[in-house]
């Protein structure tokens, strides 16, 4: 009984506390704004949604904590048994199962009848374990032109798939985890100057060749701003309007006044609607807690003796950077709408998962390379 108490006294001392509250304060949050949306009736969407919220933080909040205490080497070695469920999931999208939700350009939701679930959400998960582990059992040879060549099938893979079900946002977050985790092994300059070099033919030939027309011109609107205001811009210059009117301290989550109905306002922009209920202050605070976060994810990352936990560090940390990036940019005007939740707060009981299991393993990653006592959990 003793030592099971110094078990779980080192384990809650490992856990990095800040990082765990600013997720939680950001899904309560997330709640609160649900419930708001639904009573004010700004949007037509039902109760249904932040109690599905709310149930999916509480899954993932369980979840973060177990897979904490559990050895991230061991989860990685397992690839071979989660892996292929993930990859079913996601071809089981492109049959009848599979369905475009309202509001989406892709097909990557799945239908089983009781819950729905979006599978590439887990394939991010997926990935940072399979590539951390690959990354660190290869990188002492990872400059050698055949090894590099199987580290970027390793990333193409998940990122072709993505694509092919149209779901162009999370096909850059994939890319974005691949450079990152990438760069933190120690790539050769070699192959960062060829990269340079290809960049500008691979953008040419995604402009040419995969994107489509809607998303080509939702790339031009924002270069020629009011080209396009009933059309392509409608959604994103609501969204404006709905973040200035809160000035400095908002409207009020209940009963304020006339809210404005933007598209997609529980979801994609929720930020929106934070700053027109919370003002300008609580949108920062909104920032703030989201940069801490992501920077609490880098600093473990870079303090980790073990490399494997790093990779997996700076995974996350790319994920949900380039998150953050996209969707507050895409309300901001400054971003394409591509259909990337903003992390803890968007509505979504898969992305509220993946991301809870995400920090599980950056906490799993602290505990069990700092510390020197026996897992919680073998």
């Amino acid at each position: 009984m003793k030592e099971l108490r110094e078990k779980l006294s080192e384990y809650y001392r490992q856990l990095d506390k800040l990082m765990i509250l600013g997720a939680v304060l950001c899904s309560v949050l997330s709640v609160v704004l649900l419930h708001s949306i639904q009573a004010n009736g700004v949007l037509d969407i039902g109760f249904d949604d932040s109690i599905t919220q709310a149930v999916a933080v509480c899954i993932g909040f369980t979840a973060m904590l177990v897979i904490a205490a559990i050895d991230f080497h061991k989860l990685a070695k397992l690839w071979y048994i989660y892996t292929p469920v993930i990859l079913i999931l996601i071809m089981l999208t492109f049959t009848s199962l599979g369905y475009q939700r309202e509001g989406a350009d892709d097909q990557a939701w799945l239908n089983l009848g009781f819950v729905s679930i979006q599978p590439s959400e887990f394939l991010k998960i997926v990935f940072i374990l399979t590539f951390s582990l690959h990354l660190s059992k290869d990188e002492a040879n990872m400059n050698r032109p055949l090894h590099m060549l199987l580290l970027i099938l390793h990333g193409m893979i998940p990122l072709g798939i993505v694509v092919l079900q149209g779901d162009y946002g999370t096909a850059i977050i994939f890319a974005m985890m691949f450079a990152m985790m990438l760069f933190a092994s120690g790539i050769s300059w070699i192959y960062l100057l060829a990269a340079m070099a290809v960049i500008p033919a691979a953008l040419w030939a995604v402009w040419n060749f995969v994107l489509g027309d809607l998303h080509k011109n939702r790339i031009l609107v924002l270069f020629n701003p009011g080209t396009d205001p009933e059309g392509l811009e409608y959604q994103q210059d609501l969204g404006l309007t709905a973040l200035a009117s809160g000035k400095l301290f908002g409207a009020g989550m209940y009963g304020g006044e006339d809210y404005v109905s933007v598209p997609e306002l529980h979801n994609d922009f929720i930020f929106a609607y934070v700053g027109e209920t919370l003002g300008f202050v609580g949108a920062m605070a909104v920032v703030l807690v989201l940069t801490v976060i992501c920077i609490r994810i880098l600093l473990d990352g870079a303090k980790l003796p073990d490399r494997q936990g790093m990779f997996i560090c700076m995974g996350v940390f790319a994920m949900l950077m380039t998150h953050c990036i996209m969707n507050i940019g895409m309300v901001l005007k400054v971003m394409p709408v591509i259909g990337i939740p903003l992390p803890f707060l968007s509505a979504g009981g898969s992305a509220t998962l993946s991301m809870y299991i995400a920090l599980g393993l950056v906490l799993s990653a602290r505990q069990h390379s700092i510390r020197t006592k026996r897992p919680l959990f073998e």
